[in-house]
């Protein structure tokens, strides 16, 4: 069964499934599209995710930094 596709912005901050190596569990999101770009909020580090694996990674909002509508 697919994980349900979650709604995010850019400037969303986002808590992942599991801590980065840094120790930082927070992520913000800095692109969308096919693929969901993150940078750690520890370490500054970039990352890219497909959508499918972002979505089953993904266990909930720290904030909304996206805009509002």
């Amino acid at each position: 069964m697919a994980a349900p596709i979650t709604p995010v912005a850019v400037g969303d901050v986002v808590r992942m499934k599991k801590p980065h190596p840094c120790g930082a569990n927070e992520w913000q999101v800095t692109r969308i599209g096919m693929d969901i770009g993150l940078a750690c909020g520890g370490c500054g580090r970039k990352v890219m995710l497909v959508r499918s694996e972002f979505d089953r990674r993904f266990r909930g909002f720290v904030s909304r930094g996206g805009a509002s509508g």
